[in-house]
């Protein structure tokens, strides 16, 4: 197989950063960092805008469809050359920002470039070329990539593309999971919960146990330096990263020896603490696992011990990162909208609705039940990226057998990807054949979604025509979220009124789940296997009427 250098074949340059006078909340848009998530993708929406001048001065700077973007700079080296996406027609002559470098291959497949150049051999090479904090496109333009002949060049992408597309499913299905059990927290213990008032309104210093230092943070200054960190030792160490997503994860490993953990054993954790993290991103919880080693945690996490009859781990550290009711307390004892940080007296004074028992724990009776599905599907990406990274290894060394491989040109993987996500998205009852189903009231009539409670009737109204005209069939409870809050968009336009946020779409899940909870429809998941085969669940969360 050839190698060639990327000049070679294309061009390497930078984007141009508007100055903070050039930047608008309106205007033509400008690709920042904060626009592309963490899979590459983009998230939908613009940071930042410029006017027509700055477009027509720096023309060049403009992506096109196939590009690739790599990060080129930030405050911390390993950061580095570590995002890049790949430019579709979404952002075609969007100018990108100094942050990026912009690769535009010329004589070669793009997406197959693309994957290379995010392939663990490529990131080597990039992190290699890193000067101080800084990627520059005279060393980038250097690196050399393994070009096949091009129609094998379409075969690898094509084939790491369908990779790709499954590990993005099953990513989609993990945030699914989470939203779903985000919803039904808010629904049993948010401000609108039936019996939310009557709870009593306690410190979150009540919920912990009684015994001294049932509450803490970890040794600060010099107890604990970085220098005392082991790759493998005794005891481990606990830090941001293991609480940062919301739930438990090992990430980093650290560890100190047994001769220094005799030093610090009042920073121990144990099984079913819960830790928030109070500096760096700030207030992010988890519950510590039952199987969790001799461990404790560092000055930027707090540890909370509980009272077990009084409160349950995972209600607190929902509550933390998921109750707008704490959010909006850690937020103004911050002084600003955006914490910068959390103390340990924050957080004991913080008051908390304490619901009875018995409901904290039946949610942890369904959240054990969704983690279950959760860790099936957490198995099935772990092999898929495996899997990534096995064929990409194979591809760019030309070990890979393409000869069953399809042929595809640009368009026609183009939509073959359309159709995949439409497939993964599609319900059991579709949008289209939903939505007409759904009678609206006489137009006299619509101002009752200005409403809080208007529009709640209205709602149960249409899911009322939904269960009548769908009778026994199951459909998918997200797709009728999505419809909904497209009905009542298209309201808010016809009646001038404001439009409908972020917090009504949270309430019309709220108001869902409260449906279900009311015995007029069950929740489960979709069955995919045949009948008289072993039981298949498929990905969605369905609603089935009751009989």
């Amino acid at each position: 197989m050839k190698f060639r250098a990327i000049h070679t074949f294309g061009e390497v340059f930078n984007g141009k950063t508007p100055s903070k006078s050039e930047q608008r909340s309106t205007g033509l848009p400008i690709l920042k960092i904060r626009d592309i998530d963490g899979n590459g993708k983009f998230r939908g929406h613009f940071e930042s805008y410029v006017e027509q001048e700055f477009y027509n001065k720096h023309s060049k700077k403009q992506l096109h469809t196939g590009d690739t973007v790599i990060l080129n700079a930030a405050h911390n080296s390993d950061y580095v050359g570590s995002k890049n996406a790949f430019i579709t027609d979404e952002l075609d002559g969007v100018i990108a920002t100094g942050e990026w470098l912009i690769v535009r291959p010329k004589d070669a497949n793009h997406l197959y470039v693309n994957h290379f150049l995010k392939s663990p051999a490529c990131r080597i090479m990039l992190k290699a070329r890193v000067k101080g904090i800084h990627l520059y496109p005279k060393d980038v333009e250097k690196i050399k990539i393994p070009l096949p002949p091009p129609d094998d060049q379409i075969r690898i992408a094509y084939l790491l593309n369908k990779v790709e597309r499954l590990i993005a499913q099953r990513k989609q299905n993990l945030q699914q999971l989470d939203d779903l059990l985000k919803s039904i927290f808010l629904e049993m213990f948010g401000p609108t919960a039936s019996g939310f008032e009557k709870w009593s309104l306690v410190e979150i210093k009540d919920l912990a146990a009684k015994n001294k230092g049932a509450m803490r943070t970890g040794p600060f200054g010099s107890n604990l330096l970085h220098s005392e960190f082991v790759k493998n030792g005794d005891v481990a160490v606990l830090g941001i990263d293991n609480a940062v997503k919301n739930r438990f994860v090992w990430d980093e490993r650290r560890y100190i020896t047994n001769e220094k953990y005799k030093e610090l054993e009042n920073y121990r954790i144990f099984p079913k603490d819960v830790i928030i993290t109070i500096m760096g991103t700030v207030g992010r919880s988890a519950v510590i696992p039952d199987d969790i080693p001799v461990a404790i945690n560092t000055k930027h996490l707090a540890a909370i011990t509980l009272n077990r009859k009084v409160a349950n781990p995972l209600f607190l550290s929902y509550s933390v990162h998921s109750s707008p009711y704490l959010i909006d307390q850690f937020k103004r004892k911050n002084r600003g909208a955006i914490m910068d940080g959390l103390n340990l007296t924050i957080i004991k004074q913080t008051k908390i609705r304490r619901p009875p028992i018995e409901l904290q724990n039946e949610f942890s009776s369904i959240h054990l039940r969704v983690d279950g599905i959760k860790t099936r599907y957490q198995q099935s990406l772990t092999g898929l990226e495996t899997l990534y990274g096995a064929l990409s290894q194979k591809a760019f060394k030309g070990e890979l057998d393409l000869s069953r491989v399809p042929i595809l040109s640009d368009q026609e993987d183009f939509e073959e990807d359309e159709k995949h996500q439409k497939e993964q998205s599609t319900p059991i009852i579709s949008t289209e054949a939903m939505l007409p189903k759904i009678e609206l009231p006489d137009p006299d009539d619509l101002k009752i979604i200005t409403s809080r409670e208007g529009r709640k009737a209205l709602i149960a109204h249409w899911l009322d025509v939904c269960l009548d005209q769908l009778g026994g069939k199951t459909f998918s409870a997200i797709q009728f979220i999505e419809a909904t809050n497209h009905k009542l968009l298209e309201l808010t336009e016809e009646l001038e009124v404001p439009p409908f946020g972020v917090t009504d779409y949270d309430q019309l899940k709220q108001w869902l789940f409260e449906v279900i909870n009311e015995g007029k429809i069950a929740q489960t998941q979709d069955i995919i296997s045949e009948p008289g085969e072993e039981v298949v669940y498929g990905n969605q969360i369905v609603l089935k009427v009751r009989n």
